[in-house]
């Protein structure tokens, strides 16, 4: 399975300033990133782009839904994507309560474009690692969920560093089958040593 997931240049701009999004807009694309504009937080949540790769750029002072309402929502939905806040004058509070929630960056306005253009790279990169585990665990979900009952209880002990004998012991059965239970979880699992099934196992267990 591969290690990455490429790295997306789409980022999401909600603002409810049209002004203000199309020049977001201008600047990211000038960048070379492909911007996807909203100028409310209901219109973007309506879509599929909460599960989309990208980073949001959004607004902190919005009506009706206001950029920390969207952080929540979002959070609801499993969202893996990283947010920059933008603040105005006197938000700052407001901009430091985002980054305790979790929120990759906040901007003060006016923006500077080469920190706004900073903050979305390091942050496509951020969601580009989140993906990527995520897949990973993904994928080592379905491997496990493969094994049978015994099996995983066998797996389980292997990682833990116990020898065949050990794990006979504790299973209260045989070396021999024992053995032959991990030659099966080292085949379903295509895991081609320890190090690996380990790595499976730790990417399987919840976080």
């Amino acid at each position: 399975m591969a290690e990455s997931l490429p790295m997306t240049t789409r980022v999401f701009l909600v603002d409810d300033q049209p002004q203000v999004v199309k020049a977001l807009a201008r600047v990211l694309a000038a960048d070379g990133f492909e911007p996807v504009a909203f100028t409310s937080p209901y219109a973007f949540l309506d879509g599929p782009h909460a599960e989309a790769p990208g980073c949001l750029v959004l607004d902190l002072a919005m009506p009706g839904m206001d950029g920390l309402a969207l952080q929540d929502a979002l959070r609801a939905r499993g969202s893996l994507l990283p947010l920059i806040f933008l603040t105005g004058y006197g938000d700052l509070a407001s901009g430091v309560a985002a980054m305790k929630q979790g929120a990759f960056d906040f901007l003060s306005k006016p923006l500077d474009a080469e920190r706004l253009c900073a903050a979305v790279g390091a942050a496509l990169a951020r969601n580009a690692t989140l993906r990527a585990t995520a897949a990973r665990r993904m994928h080592a979900l379905r491997v496990v969920a493969s094994l049978t009952p015994r099996e995983r209880e066998v797996m389980g002990l292997i990682v833990e560093g116990k020898l065949n004998k050990q794990v006979a012991a504790l299973l209260g059965t045989v070396e021999k089958t024992v053995k032959s239970q991990r030659a099966s979880v080292m085949r379903k699992t295509g895991a081609d040593s320890f190090a690996a099934l380990v790595r499976l196992w730790d990417a399987a267990r919840p976080s």
